[in-house]
């Protein structure tokens, strides 16, 4: 019987550190083919991952240019993928989450009539604009798939509430089986700064805040908050990679520039990231892998959105919702910098996305679809 093609498609960095295990996976199947295209929608930040992974696509789009828009990189990952699927029409194609890469490479693989599989399905704020264009781009996906890799009963649920009741699988989350490969015990950062920090005697705070929707007041807010307690609090270290975006640059230097305590530092790669966040006390942040990345390390983690995708780690308590206004924000780090009780309920709470074997799920479950084994995958169960 002739291997299943299966390509993995991804663009960004966030794409790339969750799927990179994933192509591990399936180049280790012998009943599989693994094929993987990246669009390179953010090139220089891919690539560090790739090289951490050590993954050679097979095709590289190398759609990036200065002052893309999300009608440029739609259209040209469309025209891109087509020729890719014209030259190796693989059996399934892989797409993760809800990038606008994400989104075309799943419409691409419709308009030709190829099976569709996607990777942290099932997430959901259910407003439309919240996150944007991320809330429709990973509904939409779910729409135009077959196989729904879920990695939590919840996110299954918001499948069927939505009429999708085939294809169906509770997988946990790749990042977790990432970690496995990306945090060391004596690991030197590049970024000197934090190889010299006190992380036995200092409180470290890692802070992360870029998303196009926290952007003007609330994103003012964000940053007054952490610079007000960073200065109540001269125990702690706040460290913050800042995104390369020219309006996050701005608003994070004018407020926290010379205040003693904070390190503002160029971004990380996922090997100083992971590596970072598994030595800190605490995780403040917007991103969304941040929220399941950080409770498998013990790390409290509050949220600096009005919503979160990602529920259930609020459900466990290792996650809080802190929101974009300075009052709650400077609350509730108060409180996990001063009151001992406090933040080991939030450390201590069991991690509810995943256990490391998200991959094998994924790829078992692949194999199930397509009449290669018998049984689906057990679940994961948090």
């Amino acid at each position: 019987m002739d291997k299943l093609k299966v390509m993995t498609i991804f663009g960004t960095r966030p794409e790339a550190i969750k799927m990179a295990p994933l192509v591990k996976e399936l180049e280790g199947r012998e009943d599989i083919e693994s094929l993987c295209c990246v669009t390179a929608q953010h090139r220089q930040m891919l690539d560090s991952v790739l090289d951490i992974f050590k993954l050679k696509p097979q095709f590289d789009l190398d759609i990036m240019e200065a002052g893309q828009t999300l009608s440029t990189i739609t259209s040209k990952c469309l025209l891109g993928l087509e020729k890719v699927f014209h030259e190796v029409r693989p059996d399934l194609v892989l797409v993760h989450g809800d990038t606008s890469t994400t989104f075309a490479g799943a419409l691409a693989a419709f308009y030709q009539q190829i099976a569709v599989g996607h990777v942290e399905a099932g997430l959901r704020t259910w407003d439309r604009y919240s996150p944007f264009p991320e809330e429709m781009n990973r509904s939409m996906v779910g729409r135009l798939a077959e196989l729904h890799f879920c990695p939590t009963a919840a996110n299954r649920r918001n499948l069927e509430a939505e009429g999708i009741s085939k294809g169906l699988f509770v997988t946990g989350n790749t990042v977790i089986d990432a970690l496995q490969t990306t945090v060391t015990e004596n690991f030197t950062f590049a970024e000197d700064v934090l190889n010299t920090l006190d992380y036995g005697n200092k409180k470290v705070i890692l802070v992360t805040c870029h998303r196009r929707e926290n952007y003007g007041q609330p994103m003012e807010d964000i940053m007054a908050a952490l610079a007000d307690t960073a200065r109540a609090h001269p125990d702690a270290e706040l460290v913050y990679p800042v995104h390369l975006s020219p309006v996050v640059q701005e608003c994070a230097h004018r407020h926290l520039d010379g205040i003693e305590n904070v390190r503002l530092i160029a971004p990380l790669d996922v090997e100083e990231m992971h590596n970072l966040m598994a030595r800190c006390y605490l995780v403040m942040t917007d991103s969304g892998g941040l929220q399941e990345e950080a409770p498998a390390m013990g790390k409290p983690v509050l949220v600096l959105r009005k919503e979160t995708e990602r529920p259930e780690a609020v459900r466990a308590g290792t996650v809080k919702l802190a929101g974009v206004e300075y009052n709650t924000i400077v609350s509730m780090a108060d409180q996990l910098l001063n009151d001992p009780a406090a933040y080991a309920k939030m450390a201590h709470a069991v991690n509810p996305y995943g256990d490391g074997r998200a991959c094998r799920r994924i790829a078992d479950g692949i194999l199930y679809h397509f009449g290669r084994c018998a049984q689906p995958p057990e679940p994961f169960r948090s």
